[in-house]
């Protein structure tokens, strides 16, 4: 299929989707993540049981919620619980097996910056959000995929302030620390799939996007990937393009 018959978004929805498997547990943000999940339990994932932070536990939709505290994520749920029983029956419990998570920076280890940008925080050139939820979906899930835009500014060597854990300085260095959660298994982005070695938790290409090249990729990356692995990353099936588009998303709500 060629690269005009579906969007980077779209591809992006179908990369991330890929890394849900049947019968987890996925907590899902509004946006990508969500399409994601919902793409997932409506293909290859059908037992996948979808978390949203505002309360919904397991919910059977019928239309896409525009945000995590929609009334639609609450239909056929499991439970309709609140923000601390998510958080503190469900993550704290061990519970969840994929949390999604985004960032204004993302370092070579998958450590995330939502807080500040500039060497002090306390007098930051740009002051961001901060964390949310994302710093204890990152410690306590059992693995992270991250969602960004690709741009070397966002992907630097070291993140400017520690929002949300990943593999700290790699190694066992996240363990050492006593962080629970498994860390970051995937990064996707607008240009390419970069995934963690086992032991070292080092960076490495897995695949980079139809249109793109290896060096493409680590030009725009601001650490040094290994890029011996990499192969292209394989364009959206039709189903999963018919289903993203008429079952998850045929308002257009996130889908461009």
């Amino acid at each position: 299929m060629s690269k005009a018959a579906w969007s980077t978004f779209e591809l992006m929805a179908v990369a991330a989707a890929r890394e849900i498997a049947n019968g987890e547990v996925v907590f899902a943000g509004t946006g990508l993540p969500m399409l994601a999940a919902l793409l997932a339990q409506r293909t290859h994932a059908p037992e996948s049981n979808i978390i949203f932070e505002a309360g919904s536990v397991d919910p059977r939709m019928q239309q896409l919620p525009m945000s995590v505290g929609d009334s639609r994520t609450l239909l056929k749920a499991a439970q309709a619980a609140g923000l601390f029983e998510v958080f503190n029956y469900v993550l704290q419990g061990g519970r969840v097996d994929v949390g999604f998570l985004g960032g204004a920076q993302i370092d070579r280890y998958g450590n995330l910056n939502s807080t500040a940008i500039g060497t002090d925080p306390r007098r930051p050139e740009v002051r961001l959000p901060g964390s949310g939820g994302s710093a204890d979906l990152a410690a306590l899930s059992k693995r992270t995929v991250i969602v960004a835009r690709h741009e070397r500014r966002r992907l630097p060597e070291r993140v400017d302030y520690c929002t949300s854990p990943g593999w700290l300085s790699g190694g066992r260095s996240r363990q050492e620390a006593g962080i629970r959660g498994g860390g970051p298994a995937a990064l996707v982005t607008t240009m390419a799939v970069i995934r963690y070695r086992a032991d070292s938790h080092e960076p490495y290409l897995s695949s980079y996007h139809p249109g793109f090249s290896p060096a493409q990729v680590q030009s725009q990356t601001g650490f040094k990937l290994d890029l011996a692995d990499a192969i292209e990353t394989p364009a959206p099936a039709p189903e999963e393009l018919a289903v993203l588009r008429n079952t998850v998303d045929p308002e257009r709500i996130f889908l461009r």
